[in-house]
């Protein structure tokens, strides 16, 4: 059996050799194919940071009426926080919130005049809580502070005004990760199709040897095991290729995607994921030349 696989491998890199121009272009295919592939998956992960970064300054305030005293807001605070979803719940002060607003705002000689017109300190004592994220949970946390223990504290939530945007966020969210599992679906399929028919060209004329070693005996694994090999070293080399590639580029494209995309790093990221960008790329390299190989040649082992 060893002896068998010996020849199957002999056989393969034979006519992988042989036939450089088919090899080629089936490497040429599927060099795109995974770079596609690459491509998809660091868009997913850019747009899901850049919605994470949405997601994680969108808060629920609770503005508390003017006459609570702080402990009773600050125990609001403490049976807030011991809820398993909630983040964080921030505490702002009457004071706090009118130094916030002239550091933000004083500039603007607007808000400046009409702050001096009201006169006095015409905010409210606030809290300010982060969850989890889930559209469900805001909504948990709204329901909380509307119920018969704090109602008469609070003089307002504004939960309904962020409602829209909360739902936005998490939709579109949402919606990257069905679109790339559909896109990522249909790469595969016309990766296999193109490749399928690349490597069918090197199958088409070997059609005779392989009726001929049919006729002799030949088992289907050992007629099938040299193109099957074949398209794993087609895919292994593509593999190759596209992760040098892709480390080259997300070094270089680093500071420019930094620039629209501040805090974000592609190159740091590609490292920190690259087991999850290797598998990817050999899945769609590797994968997809063994399966192209494998469907290429069935149609010619029924003799």
């Amino acid at each position: 059996m060893f002896k068998n696989f010996i020849r199957i491998l002999k056989f393969a890199f034979t006519d992988f050799l042989r036939n450089k121009g088919i090899s080629l272009a089936a490497i040429f295919v599927l060099v795109v194919t995974v770079m596609l592939a690459t491509c998809l998956l660091f868009f997913w992960g850019a747009s899901d940071y850049l919605l994470l970064q949405i997601q994680n300054k969108i808060d629920i305030t609770a503005y508390f009426k003017e006459e609570i005293q702080e402990q009773d807001i600050i125990l609001v605070k403490d049976k807030i926080s011991k809820s398993s979803f909630v983040k964080e719940v921030e505490y702002i002060s009457k004071d706090q919130a009118l130094e916030d607003f002239k550091r933000k705002y004083g500039e603007n000689e607007v808000l400046a005049k009409a702050l001096f017109e009201v006169g006095g300190n015409p905010f409210l004592p606030s809290l300010n809580i982060k969850t989890d994220g889930n559209p469900e949970q805001f909504k948990e946390v709204s329901d909380i502070l509307a119920g018969e223990n704090f109602a008469e504290l609070i003089e307002k939530v504004d939960f309904s005004e962020k409602k829209d945007i909360i739902n936005t966020v998490f939709s579109i969210r949402s919606s990257i990760t069905k679109t790339g599992l559909v896109l990522g679906f249909v790469l595969i399929v016309i990766a296999i199709m193109v490749v399928f028919n690349t490597i069918k060209l090197t199958v088409s004329s070997l059609k005779e040897e392989i009726s001929t070693m049919k006729i002799v005996g030949a088992t289907n694994w050992f007629i099938r095991g040299p193109f099957i090999i074949q398209g794993a070293i087609y895919g292994f080399i593509a593999f190759v290729i596209c992760f040098i590639i892709s480390m080259m580029g997300f070094h270089f494209l680093s500071d420019k995607i930094y620039t629209i995309l501040p805090g974000f790093n592609s190159f740091k990221y590609f490292i920190s994921n690259i087991w999850i960008f290797i598998l990817v790329q050999i899945i769609f390299g590797v994968g997809v030349g063994v399966i192209s190989s494998f469907f290429a040649v069935r149609r010619h082992l029924k003799v």
